[in-house]
């Protein structure tokens, strides 16, 4: 990312909204907006294949594989304002396993891109299906959403839930409610 060609920006939106960018409390705010995009907007640079990094391992496990309450943070791509929650994560095994701290770094990935709350639900489970072809993979998120909560309808307690299924998870209700009601349950 070019900082200074968004700093530049910066300054002009400060400008067309009122402000004057040359104010003591705005001097610096053009590059600090230019880094923090950069920030949460770093998985544009993030190769999934490098994420995982040598981290897919043979094992015969073939039960549920769940990692819950994954926090993340985004950005709707249609207001450019953050969108944040909690992702929850299974896979049942198919020969291959993948190490439990890589499931969060999917989701940083994904989140970490202008997004909506959809397609980022559902490139988390394609990517995990890709990599490790399970016999299943289910992926809930649930998000609070600023261009809800801060203008339009200004519903603060709202949230919204998206979900993506493949395999047994699809196919099989009793499977699917296991994960349904294993989020459901309090952490340790």
């Amino acid at each position: 990312m070019n900082q200074e060609k968004v700093k530049d920006l910066v300054k002009t939106l400060l400008t067309e909204i009122g402000e004057d960018p040359e104010r003591e409390g705005l001097l610096s705010t053009p590059i600090r907006v230019a880094k923090a995009y950069e920030f949460l907007t770093r998985g544009y640079n993030q190769d999934i294949g490098e994420v995982m990094n040598k981290a897919i391992f043979n094992e015969r496990y073939d039960e549920m594989v769940l990692v819950k309450n994954i926090d993340f943070y985004s950005m709707c791509e249609h207001h450019l304002l953050p969108f944040y929650g909690k992702v929850h994560i299974a896979y049942i095994p198919n020969g291959k396993i993948i190490g439990l701290s890589k499931i969060p770094r999917i989701v940083e990935v994904f989140s970490r891109r202008l997004q909506v709350q959809e397609r980022m639900t559902q490139q988390i489970a394609d990517t995990i299906e890709k990599y490790l072809q399970p016999n299943g993979v289910a992926v809930v998120a649930e998000a609070f959403h600023m261009c809800m909560m801060m203008r339009g309808v200004e519903k603060q307690n709202s949230s919204a839930t998206t979900s993506a299924v493949h395999g047994v998870f699809k196919e099989d209700a009793r499977t699917r409610m296991e994960f349904l009601d294993l989020i459901s349950h309090k952490n340790l």
